[in-house]
């Protein structure tokens, strides 16, 4: 049995009956988002275990074999060339097991949202979308879907109707916001229900977008209709 992931656990109530799982990204660890919760409007939502995992620490080629947090190795600065499949692998690996955790924890699939921000976005969409159980959503912030090619071959059934929430900035330039729309294009010529939004900010997190954030976990863990 793997050790799971260390992180960080916010309870937005007790007794929680969801949970929503945030990977951060590149060179950050679990922090980097948990101070967000407080700024949420969950009013409207079920208790809410937010779990923020810590990603390991390995070099990274694009930043000169420097060792720091990640969930993957990056060879390219466009991001999909020379794709580490075995790092995104094993990380998904590790992600999965985070959820299951939760599950056993008495929070059923269905109840339990897979978000990300840049490098945790990709694997937020990678892991969520080939989980063999229902989740309530997903939600990609500023990011892309890592190993494209092999996705529609890869993707499970179980999650083809789960809405995604994609959020990316229009000035975005680590993940060029190219990176991001040509993700949305495959996931939803796939079918999949993508909910697009951009922000006028770089690689960062915008003030509305938190509203739409909490907007979207209202939606998707109160069984709202989401809004368009």
């Amino acid at each position: 049995m793997n050790t799971l992931l260390p992180r960080i656990e916010i309870e937005s109530a007790p007794q929680p009956t969801a949970a929503v799982i945030w990977l951060h990204g590149l060179g950050a660890d679990g922090n980097d988002f948990a101070n967000l919760v407080p700024e949420l409007d969950l009013s409207a939502c079920p208790p809410i275990r937010f779990v923020f995992p810590h990603a390991p620490t390995l070099p990274v080629t694009i930043n000169g074999g420097y060792v720091m947090p990640a969930w993957y190795d990056i060879r390219g600065a466009d991001l999909v060339s020379r794709q580490d499949t075995e790092g995104i692998q094993k990380s998904a690996l590790a992600i999965s097991a985070l959820i299951e955790n939760e599950i056993s924890r008495g929070i059923a699939a269905e109840n339990i949202v897979l978000a990300g921000f840049s490098q945790g976005c990709a694997m937020a969409l990678h892991t969520g979308l080939r989980f063999p159980k229902r989740l309530a959503g997903v939600m990609a912030l500023s990011g892309y879907l890592p190993l494209a090619e092999t996705f529609a071959a890869e993707r499970h059934p179980a999650n083809a109707a789960t809405p995604i929430f994609m959020a990316h900035g229009s000035q975005d330039p680590v993940v060029v916001p190219a990176r991001g729309e040509a993700s949305r294009d495959l996931l939803s010529s796939l079918g999949y229900a993508v909910h697009w939004h951009t922000y006028p900010m770089p690689h960062s997190v915008h003030p509305r977008e938190v509203a739409d954030i909490s907007t979207f976990l209202t939606t998707v863990l109160a069984q709202r209709p989401i809004p368009h």
